[in-house]
Protein backbone atom coordinates (compact mmCIF):
# COMPACT_ATOMS: atom_id res chain seq x y z
CA UNK A 1 0.00 0.00 0.00
CA UNK A 2 2.62 2.52 0.83
CA UNK A 3 4.46 1.37 -2.40
CA UNK A 4 1.40 2.50 -4.33
CA UNK A 5 0.91 6.07 -2.46
CA UNK A 6 4.81 6.95 -3.30
CA UNK A 7 4.62 5.68 -7.28
CA UNK A 8 1.00 8.28 -7.02
CA UNK A 9 2.92 11.08 -5.37
CA UNK A 10 6.12 10.49 -7.73
CA UNK A 11 3.46 10.63 -10.95
CA UNK A 12 2.47 14.06 -9.62
CA UNK A 13 5.43 15.69 -9.09
CA UNK A 14 6.84 14.90 -12.19
CA UNK A 15 4.11 15.69 -14.27
CA UNK A 16 4.16 19.32 -12.27
CA UNK A 17 7.64 19.57 -12.86
CA UNK A 18 7.23 18.85 -16.58
CA UNK A 19 4.47 21.59 -16.38
CA UNK A 20 6.66 24.19 -15.19
CA UNK A 21 9.43 23.34 -17.50
CA UNK A 22 7.43 23.58 -20.59
CA UNK A 23 5.50 26.54 -19.37
CA UNK A 24 9.23 28.53 -19.13
CA UNK A 25 10.39 27.32 -22.21
CA UNK A 26 6.91 28.90 -23.68
CA UNK A 27 7.08 31.47 -21.68
CA UNK A 28 11.15 32.63 -23.13
CA UNK A 29 10.84 30.94 -26.80
CA UNK A 30 6.71 31.44 -27.85
CA UNK A 31 5.31 34.63 -25.36
CA UNK A 32 2.97 35.18 -28.24
CA UNK A 33 1.38 31.64 -27.73
CA UNK A 34 1.18 32.02 -23.82
CA UNK A 35 -1.31 35.47 -24.37
CA UNK A 36 -2.87 33.31 -26.88
CA UNK A 37 -3.55 30.68 -24.76
CA UNK A 38 -4.44 33.04 -21.91
CA UNK A 39 -6.88 34.86 -24.49
CA UNK A 40 -9.39 36.18 -22.64
CA UNK A 41 -12.24 38.90 -23.63
CA UNK A 42 -10.84 41.54 -21.66
CA UNK A 43 -7.00 41.19 -22.57
CA UNK A 44 -8.11 41.28 -25.83
CA UNK A 45 -9.95 44.12 -25.34
CA UNK A 46 -7.11 46.26 -23.10
CA UNK A 47 -4.35 44.77 -26.32
CA UNK A 48 -6.72 46.49 -28.98
CA UNK A 49 -7.00 49.41 -27.30
CA UNK A 50 -3.57 49.91 -26.55
CA UNK A 51 -2.69 49.12 -30.64
CA UNK A 52 -5.48 52.10 -31.09
CA UNK A 53 -4.03 54.22 -28.75
CA UNK A 54 -0.46 53.77 -30.32
CA UNK A 55 -1.93 54.59 -33.46
CA UNK A 56 -4.07 57.58 -32.86
CA UNK A 57 -0.85 58.56 -30.76
CA UNK A 58 1.47 58.49 -33.42
CA UNK A 59 -0.62 60.50 -35.62
CA UNK A 60 -0.90 62.98 -33.35
CA UNK A 61 2.88 63.21 -32.06
CA UNK A 62 5.38 61.66 -34.97
CA UNK A 63 8.68 60.74 -33.98
CA UNK A 64 10.18 62.33 -36.54
CA UNK A 65 9.53 66.05 -38.18
CA UNK A 66 11.59 65.37 -41.39
CA UNK A 67 8.57 65.05 -43.93
CA UNK A 68 7.07 68.48 -42.39
CA UNK A 69 11.28 70.25 -42.62
CA UNK A 70 11.51 68.42 -46.34
CA UNK A 71 8.10 70.28 -47.21
CA UNK A 72 9.15 73.71 -45.84
CA UNK A 73 12.61 73.89 -46.13
CA UNK A 74 13.23 74.53 -49.67
CA UNK A 75 11.03 77.82 -49.65
CA UNK A 76 13.28 79.36 -46.64
CA UNK A 77 15.91 81.67 -47.98
CA UNK A 78 19.15 83.34 -46.38
CA UNK A 79 19.76 86.84 -46.90
CA UNK A 80 22.66 88.81 -46.82
CA UNK A 81 21.96 92.87 -46.58
CA UNK A 82 24.90 95.12 -47.70
CA UNK A 83 25.56 98.40 -46.87
CA UNK A 84 27.98 100.99 -46.87
CA UNK A 85 28.32 103.12 -43.48
CA UNK A 86 30.47 105.73 -42.95
CA UNK A 87 32.29 106.70 -39.63
CA UNK A 88 35.20 109.17 -38.18
CA UNK A 89 38.38 107.92 -37.50
CA UNK A 90 39.75 108.73 -33.97
CA UNK A 91 43.38 108.94 -33.35
CA UNK A 92 44.79 108.68 -30.04
CA UNK A 93 47.93 110.32 -28.94
CA UNK A 94 50.38 108.35 -27.26
CA UNK A 95 51.89 110.59 -24.86
CA UNK A 96 50.06 110.83 -21.86
CA UNK A 97 50.49 114.39 -21.64
CA UNK A 98 49.53 115.58 -23.98
CA UNK A 99 46.64 113.23 -23.72
CA UNK A 100 45.52 114.70 -20.95
CA UNK A 101 45.89 118.16 -22.56
CA UNK A 102 44.20 117.54 -26.25
CA UNK A 103 42.23 114.61 -25.53
CA UNK A 104 41.55 112.27 -28.62
CA UNK A 105 42.29 113.81 -32.23
CA UNK A 106 39.61 113.01 -35.20
CA UNK A 107 40.88 112.04 -38.01
CA UNK A 108 38.84 111.40 -41.18
CA UNK A 109 35.52 110.04 -42.17
CA UNK A 110 36.06 106.39 -43.66
CA UNK A 111 33.33 104.01 -44.83
CA UNK A 112 33.17 100.49 -44.48
CA UNK A 113 30.59 97.64 -45.77
CA UNK A 114 28.49 96.55 -43.15
CA UNK A 115 26.58 93.18 -43.68
CA UNK A 116 23.50 92.03 -41.45
CA UNK A 117 22.37 88.32 -41.68
CA UNK A 118 18.89 87.11 -41.90
CA UNK A 119 16.15 84.29 -43.10
CA UNK A 120 13.19 85.32 -46.07
CA UNK A 121 10.21 82.81 -47.13
CA UNK A 122 9.35 82.25 -50.65
CA UNK A 123 5.75 83.14 -50.95
CA UNK A 124 5.33 82.57 -55.15
CA UNK A 125 7.07 80.83 -57.47
CA UNK A 126 7.23 83.88 -59.37
CA UNK A 127 10.10 85.26 -56.72
CA UNK A 128 7.92 87.38 -53.75
CA UNK A 129 9.91 86.81 -50.63
CA UNK A 130 8.70 88.00 -47.16
CA UNK A 131 11.13 88.83 -44.57
CA UNK A 132 11.49 91.62 -41.76
CA UNK A 133 12.00 95.07 -42.18
CA UNK A 134 15.06 95.26 -39.76
CA UNK A 135 16.73 92.89 -41.73
CA UNK A 136 17.35 94.97 -45.00
CA UNK A 137 16.49 98.18 -43.21
CA UNK A 138 19.18 100.83 -44.79
CA UNK A 139 20.88 98.18 -47.33
CA UNK A 140 22.04 98.49 -50.77
CA UNK A 141 22.78 95.28 -51.81
CA UNK A 142 20.81 92.64 -51.02
CA UNK A 143 21.86 88.80 -52.28
CA UNK A 144 19.41 85.87 -51.43
CA UNK A 145 20.71 82.20 -50.66
CA UNK A 146 18.17 79.68 -52.08
CA UNK A 147 17.59 76.69 -50.76
CA UNK A 148 19.55 74.59 -53.69
CA UNK A 149 22.62 77.10 -53.48
CA UNK A 150 21.75 79.43 -56.18
CA UNK A 151 22.55 83.17 -55.21
CA UNK A 152 20.25 85.74 -56.59
CA UNK A 153 20.12 89.60 -56.37
CA UNK A 154 16.86 90.96 -54.81
CA UNK A 155 14.79 94.06 -55.20
CA UNK A 156 12.66 96.15 -52.64
CA UNK A 157 9.36 95.72 -53.77
CA UNK A 158 8.21 97.67 -50.35
CA UNK A 159 7.91 97.84 -46.33
CA UNK A 160 5.73 98.20 -43.56
CA UNK A 161 7.30 99.63 -40.30
CA UNK A 162 4.22 98.72 -38.56
CA UNK A 163 4.52 95.36 -38.79
CA UNK A 164 8.37 95.11 -39.23
CA UNK A 165 8.02 93.24 -42.53
CA UNK A 166 9.13 93.64 -46.02
CA UNK A 167 9.04 92.62 -49.30
CA UNK A 168 11.46 91.58 -52.04
CA UNK A 169 11.92 89.86 -55.60
CA UNK A 170 14.31 87.76 -56.95
CA UNK A 171 14.32 86.58 -60.99
CA UNK A 172 15.21 83.21 -60.81
CA UNK A 173 13.32 79.71 -62.44
CA UNK A 174 12.06 76.84 -60.34
CA UNK A 175 11.45 78.41 -57.12
CA UNK A 176 9.12 76.86 -54.38
CA UNK A 177 6.78 78.31 -52.52
CA UNK A 178 6.02 77.56 -48.91
CA UNK A 179 2.52 75.66 -48.69
CA UNK A 180 0.06 77.59 -46.60
CA UNK A 181 -2.47 76.38 -44.78
CA UNK A 182 -6.87 77.18 -45.27
CA UNK A 183 -6.84 77.40 -41.80
CA UNK A 184 -3.45 78.66 -40.38
CA UNK A 185 -4.68 79.82 -36.58
CA UNK A 186 -2.56 78.35 -33.85
CA UNK A 187 -3.26 76.80 -30.98
CA UNK A 188 -1.46 77.18 -27.29
CA UNK A 189 0.31 73.51 -27.22
CA UNK A 190 1.29 72.82 -31.05
CA UNK A 191 4.28 71.49 -32.41
CA UNK A 192 5.88 74.07 -34.25
CA UNK A 193 9.09 74.35 -35.89
CA UNK A 194 11.53 77.67 -36.53
CA UNK A 195 13.64 77.58 -39.95
CA UNK A 196 16.10 80.34 -41.00
CA UNK A 197 20.22 80.96 -40.72
CA UNK A 198 20.65 81.71 -36.74
CA UNK A 199 24.12 83.77 -36.72
CA UNK A 200 25.13 82.50 -39.85
CA UNK A 201 25.33 79.21 -39.77
CA UNK A 202 23.02 78.70 -42.45
CA UNK A 203 20.09 76.41 -42.71
CA UNK A 204 19.09 75.39 -39.05
CA UNK A 205 15.65 74.10 -37.54
CA UNK A 206 14.50 74.29 -33.90
CA UNK A 207 11.51 72.80 -32.43
CA UNK A 208 8.84 73.54 -29.72
CA UNK A 209 5.21 74.46 -29.47
CA UNK A 210 2.88 77.81 -29.56
CA UNK A 211 3.04 78.93 -25.82
CA UNK A 212 1.10 81.80 -26.31
CA UNK A 213 -1.39 83.69 -28.90
CA UNK A 214 -1.94 87.20 -29.35
CA UNK A 215 1.05 88.69 -27.77
CA UNK A 216 2.09 92.91 -27.58
CA UNK A 217 5.17 93.55 -26.82
CA UNK A 218 4.42 97.28 -27.42
CA UNK A 219 6.81 97.92 -30.10
CA UNK A 220 4.08 99.28 -32.83
CA UNK A 221 0.67 99.49 -33.10
CA UNK A 222 -0.29 96.12 -35.41
CA UNK A 223 1.16 93.49 -32.87
CA UNK A 224 -0.84 89.94 -32.57
CA UNK A 225 2.28 87.83 -32.19
CA UNK A 226 2.93 84.11 -32.04
CA UNK A 227 4.59 83.34 -28.59
CA UNK A 228 6.79 79.92 -29.03
CA UNK A 229 9.65 78.39 -27.14
CA UNK A 230 11.36 77.52 -30.18
CA UNK A 231 15.02 78.89 -30.55
CA UNK A 232 14.77 81.82 -32.40
CA UNK A 233 17.98 83.52 -32.45
CA UNK A 234 19.81 86.68 -34.26
CA UNK A 235 19.68 85.88 -38.02
CA UNK A 236 16.11 83.64 -38.22
CA UNK A 237 14.09 86.67 -38.52
CA UNK A 238 12.19 86.61 -41.24
CA UNK A 239 12.21 83.10 -41.65
CA UNK A 240 9.13 80.19 -41.17
CA UNK A 241 7.50 79.39 -38.29
CA UNK A 242 5.72 76.29 -39.88
CA UNK A 243 3.59 73.76 -38.00
CA UNK A 244 3.97 69.65 -37.94
CA UNK A 245 2.83 68.96 -41.50
CA UNK A 246 5.75 72.10 -42.55
CA UNK A 247 2.91 74.61 -43.17
CA UNK A 248 3.59 78.43 -42.77
CA UNK A 249 1.82 79.78 -39.73
CA UNK A 250 4.14 82.72 -38.79
CA UNK A 251 7.15 85.11 -40.19
CA UNK A 252 9.40 84.79 -37.42
CA UNK A 253 10.46 88.37 -35.95
CA UNK A 254 11.73 88.70 -32.25
CA UNK A 255 13.43 87.65 -29.11
CA UNK A 256 12.55 88.75 -25.54
CA UNK A 257 13.28 90.52 -23.67
CA UNK A 258 13.81 94.17 -25.78
CA UNK A 259 15.19 97.00 -23.51
CA UNK A 260 15.44 100.62 -25.18
CA UNK A 261 18.42 102.29 -26.26
CA UNK A 262 19.61 104.93 -27.75
CA UNK A 263 18.85 104.40 -31.10
CA UNK A 264 15.41 103.10 -30.43
CA UNK A 265 15.81 99.74 -31.96
CA UNK A 266 16.31 98.01 -28.88
CA UNK A 267 18.93 95.73 -27.18
CA UNK A 268 18.22 91.85 -25.77
CA UNK A 269 18.75 91.16 -22.52
CA UNK A 270 21.02 88.16 -21.16
CA UNK A 271 18.49 85.51 -19.05
CA UNK A 272 15.81 84.53 -20.88
CA UNK A 273 15.61 81.21 -22.64
CA UNK A 274 12.39 79.94 -25.11
CA UNK A 275 10.47 83.24 -25.55
CA UNK A 276 10.77 84.15 -29.32
CA UNK A 277 7.56 85.87 -31.31
CA UNK A 278 6.39 85.79 -34.73
CA UNK A 279 4.31 87.17 -36.95
CA UNK A 280 1.06 85.13 -37.86
CA UNK A 281 0.84 84.37 -41.38
CA UNK A 282 -2.36 85.68 -41.93
CA UNK A 283 -1.27 89.53 -40.99
CA UNK A 284 2.01 88.91 -43.20
CA UNK A 285 -0.26 87.78 -46.05
CA UNK A 286 -2.16 90.29 -45.75
CA UNK A 287 1.12 93.02 -45.40
CA UNK A 288 2.51 91.23 -48.85
CA UNK A 289 -0.70 91.49 -51.03
CA UNK A 290 -0.84 95.26 -50.03
CA UNK A 291 2.82 96.05 -51.02
CA UNK A 292 2.22 94.05 -54.17
CA UNK A 293 -0.96 95.53 -55.00
CA UNK A 294 0.20 99.47 -53.91
CA UNK A 295 4.05 99.79 -53.12
CA UNK A 296 2.90 99.86 -49.71
CA UNK A 297 0.37 99.12 -46.88
CA UNK A 298 -3.13 101.26 -46.70
CA UNK A 299 -5.09 100.85 -43.43
CA UNK A 300 -7.83 102.77 -42.54
CA UNK A 301 -7.67 104.93 -39.73
CA UNK A 302 -10.07 106.55 -36.73
CA UNK A 303 -7.62 108.19 -35.07
CA UNK A 304 -7.98 106.95 -31.81
CA UNK A 305 -6.06 105.35 -29.43
CA UNK A 306 -7.30 102.50 -27.43
CA UNK A 307 -6.74 100.15 -24.09
CA UNK A 308 -8.33 96.77 -23.34
CA UNK A 309 -11.45 97.29 -20.62
CA UNK A 310 -9.91 96.34 -17.12
CA UNK A 311 -11.94 93.81 -15.37
CA UNK A 312 -14.31 94.94 -13.01
CA UNK A 313 -13.92 94.25 -9.18
CA UNK A 314 -13.69 90.65 -8.46
CA UNK A 315 -14.06 89.48 -11.87
CA UNK A 316 -12.15 86.67 -13.55
CA UNK A 317 -12.25 88.24 -17.35
CA UNK A 318 -12.26 91.19 -18.58
CA UNK A 319 -15.16 92.89 -20.50
CA UNK A 320 -15.44 93.14 -23.92
CA UNK A 321 -14.81 95.68 -25.63
CA UNK A 322 -11.96 98.93 -25.35
CA UNK A 323 -11.82 102.46 -23.31
CA UNK A 324 -10.54 105.48 -25.60
CA UNK A 325 -7.38 106.70 -23.72
CA UNK A 326 -5.95 109.52 -27.02
CA UNK A 327 -7.87 111.22 -29.82
CA UNK A 328 -5.47 112.56 -32.35
CA UNK A 329 -6.44 116.49 -32.74
CA UNK A 330 -8.42 116.61 -36.76
CA UNK A 331 -8.52 113.17 -36.86
CA UNK A 332 -11.93 111.33 -37.70
CA UNK A 333 -12.46 110.82 -33.78
CA UNK A 334 -12.25 114.11 -33.06
CA UNK A 335 -14.67 115.00 -36.03
CA UNK A 336 -17.13 112.78 -34.43
CA UNK A 337 -16.48 113.98 -31.18
CA UNK A 338 -15.29 110.60 -29.39
CA UNK A 339 -13.61 111.59 -26.43
CA UNK A 340 -11.15 110.23 -23.89
CA UNK A 341 -12.96 107.40 -21.50
CA UNK A 342 -15.35 106.23 -23.90
CA UNK A 343 -15.96 103.02 -24.10
CA UNK A 344 -16.42 101.55 -27.70
CA UNK A 345 -18.48 98.01 -27.52
CA UNK A 346 -19.30 97.51 -31.47
CA UNK A 347 -18.53 98.73 -34.63
CA UNK A 348 -21.30 98.29 -37.30
CA UNK A 349 -23.06 96.31 -34.84
CA UNK A 350 -20.83 93.62 -33.99
CA UNK A 351 -19.08 93.05 -30.71
CA UNK A 352 -15.36 94.59 -30.27
CA UNK A 353 -13.75 92.07 -28.49
CA UNK A 354 -10.33 93.91 -27.31
CA UNK A 355 -7.77 96.54 -28.96
CA UNK A 356 -6.39 94.11 -30.98
CA UNK A 357 -9.78 93.07 -32.82
CA UNK A 358 -10.55 96.85 -33.29
CA UNK A 359 -7.43 97.80 -35.00
CA UNK A 360 -7.07 94.97 -37.21
CA UNK A 361 -10.65 95.75 -38.21
CA UNK A 362 -10.54 99.26 -38.99
CA UNK A 363 -6.86 98.83 -40.87
CA UNK A 364 -8.77 96.40 -43.29
CA UNK A 365 -11.70 99.08 -43.91
CA UNK A 366 -10.40 101.11 -46.98
CA UNK A 367 -10.35 105.04 -46.80
CA UNK A 368 -13.45 106.75 -46.93
CA UNK A 369 -15.63 103.84 -45.72
CA UNK A 370 -18.20 105.06 -42.62
CA UNK A 371 -18.50 103.43 -40.19
CA UNK A 372 -20.84 103.52 -36.82
CA UNK A 373 -19.40 103.35 -33.04
CA UNK A 374 -21.66 102.45 -30.22
CA UNK A 375 -20.47 102.58 -26.92
CA UNK A 376 -21.00 104.15 -22.93
CA UNK A 377 -20.20 107.60 -22.50
CA UNK A 378 -20.56 108.15 -18.54
CA UNK A 379 -22.19 105.02 -18.06
CA UNK A 380 -25.13 106.11 -20.81
CA UNK A 381 -25.21 104.76 -24.65
CA UNK A 382 -24.25 106.95 -27.30
CA UNK A 383 -23.05 106.34 -31.12
CA UNK A 384 -21.02 108.13 -33.51
CA UNK A 385 -20.27 108.10 -37.17
CA UNK A 386 -17.08 107.86 -38.19
CA UNK A 387 -15.40 108.08 -41.73
CA UNK A 388 -11.88 106.67 -41.74
CA UNK A 389 -9.08 108.33 -43.57
CA UNK A 390 -6.08 106.80 -44.61
CA UNK A 391 -3.39 105.99 -41.35
CA UNK A 392 -0.13 108.90 -41.35
CA UNK A 393 2.87 107.69 -41.23
CA UNK A 394 3.94 106.14 -37.57
CA UNK A 395 6.19 109.12 -36.79
CA UNK A 396 2.88 111.32 -36.79
CA UNK A 397 -0.10 108.84 -35.07
CA UNK A 398 2.56 108.44 -31.46
CA UNK A 399 1.93 104.54 -32.14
Amino acid sequence: MRSRTYNIVTFVVRCAVIGLAAAFVLSVFAPALIGHLRGTAGNARTDAAHVEGATAASRHAPFSYADAVARASPAVVNIYANKITTFRRIYQIPDPLTQRLLGVVPGPIMKRRDQSLGSGVIFSSDGYVLTNNHVINGADDIQVLLDDGRVAQAQVIGTDVETDLAVLKISASNLPAIAVPDDASAGVGDVVLAIGNPVGLGKTVTMGIVSATGRQLKMSAYEDFIQTDAAINAGNSGGALVNALGELIGINTAIYPRTPTADGRGAYTQGAEGIGFAIPVRTAKAVLDQIIKHGRVIRGWIGADYADIPPANGATSRQQGVVVVRVTAESPAAQANLQPGDLLLKIDGTAIIDQIDLRNREAALAPGTKVRLEGLRDNLPFAADVILVQRPAPSTTGA
